[in-house]
């Protein structure tokens, strides 16, 4: 009674509204994601090449982004980057499922389609490098300190939940209706967002007294953070596991379409991971609490690159969702400990440049994956027909990801304050 007491009287209602907001941004960011691949591919006639392409840029933006909207969310303040983000998101989203419409022929007829599918599919990018930022400061500044770490539970939950709304959404949506249907219901989530933050939201109080970092300071920490050769290498070489990991959305949808089954929902099938992250989280950091950090960011790559050799052996539905599973296993067995090693190789005073510049990776894994994926699909699938040989290369790029990790653990971190948290 106690704890649920604290619950309801330890957060402002920026919290809430902010939290509360991440819900219909993941949903519609997923309810995109697991179907774009197949949308550029089936609808617009892109290549699977090119679509797994574009798709690896629609993803990868995102967390590129995210290293300098956190900057501009705290200058121009957390309402005023939210309702900004949603306004954004509402028009990029309407924009993506009219690549193909007749009111943009004039614009085709000038711009090359790749080119005009890749701006658009970069611009819900802007709208979600600040949601990001926005809603986990507002979920600091508008939490009581007893409550703080509740608070970003509460986050992560919402996070989950949208995240495996959103693709269930888009496999109800696809029996029923055409496929920008999903465009159009991601774009009306968010502007309900809009609507909501402009009504419901104030800025946190302990956020309307806080001094704004100055453009000069914000460049300095970048570059900062560029000159520790040791923390690039290692993003750089973890990049490898995102690599490996979203090619999930990437090439998984186009995958079972053309060599599974055609009539499968694809969408629904990528419900298993986040669905699997919502019910192994706190089982396997209780199981894993006591290995080293580092080690279990090795392990956790491992099982999400072995995870691939599942649908390798035997391509059918049923395997799909049990590679997800795997994958879905080895994701929560590094994400929290490598956002943990993070934080704690940050020098003082600069962990949160540092923690910003966590999410590059996974940027980087999907604008590279998405080429990655798409090579294979090409060579493998429409040249050599021999598309189940997809899957050991996958997985191979994430066992060299351990190794690379293991020789940097050995060779590059001591010295570093990695030593330490080994």
């Amino acid at each position: 009674m106690r704890r649920l007491r604290d619950i309801r009287h330890g957060f402002d209602r920026p919290f809430w509204v902010a939290n509360i907001s991440e819900i219909f941004e993941r949903l519609s960011y997923y309810a995109v994601f697991s179907t774009l691949a197949l949308y550029l591919n089936e609808t617009l006639h892109f290549p699977s090449s090119e679509a797994a392409s574009l798709s690896g840029i629609f993803g990868g933006a995102v967390w590129v982004m995210a290293i300098f909207g956190g900057a501009l969310a705290d200058r121009i303040g957390f309402r005023r980057a939210l309702s900004a983000a949603y306004f954004i998101l509402t028009c990029a989203y309407l924009l993506v499922g009219s690549i193909g419409a007749p009111w943009l022929a004039p614009i085709r007829g000038i711009v090359p389609l790749g080119l005009l599918a890749g701006v658009i599919l970069f611009l819900p990018a802007l709208g979600v490098a600040l949601v990001k930022p926005s809603v986990v400061g507002t979920t600091a500044k508008a939490s009581r300190e007893h409550v703080r770490s509740v608070g970003y539970a509460i986050y992560y939950t919402m996070v989950n939940i949208g995240s495996t709304a959103g693709p269930f959404l888009a496999g109800w949506l696809h029996d029923r209706l055409a496929p920008q249907a999903v465009f159009t219901i991601a774009a009306l989530s968010v502007f309900l967002m809009f609507f909501v933050v402009l009504v419901f939201f104030k800025e946190p109080r302990a956020e309307a007294t806080a001094s704004h970092a100055q453009p000069s300071r914000v460049w300095r920490d970048l570059f900062t953070v560029l000159r520790n050769g040791r923390f690039v290498l290692f993003l750089l070489i973890f990049s490898g596991y995102w690599v490996v990991y979203w090619q999930q959305f990437l090439i998984l949808p186009i995958y079972i379409h053309d060599y599974v089954n055609p009539k499968a929902n694809t969408a629904m099938i990528l419900i298993t991971d986040p669905l699997m992250v919502i019910m192994l989280t706190v089982a396997v950091n209780a199981l894993t609490r006591r290995i080293p950090s580092f080690a279990a960011i090795m392990l956790g790559t491992l099982l999400t690159s072995l995870g691939w050799l599942v649908i390798g052996a035997k391509g059918s539905v049923i395997m799909a969702v049990l590679s997800l599973v795997l994958v879905a296993l080895g994701e929560v067995t590094q994400s929290p400990r490598y956002y943990e090693y993070i934080s704690r190789l940050a020098p003082s005073g600069q962990q949160g440049t540092y923690m910003g510049f966590a999410f590059l990776p996974i940027g980087i894994g999907s604008l590279v994956g998405g080429w990655f994926g798409g090579m294979l699909l090409q060579q493998f699938g429409a040249v050599k027909r021999q598309p189940a040989a997809i899957w050991p290369i996958v997985a191979g790029v994430g066992v060299l990801t351990a190794a690379l990790l293991w020789s940097y653990d050995k060779l590059a971190a001591p010295g570093t304050r990695a030593k330490s948290i080994r």
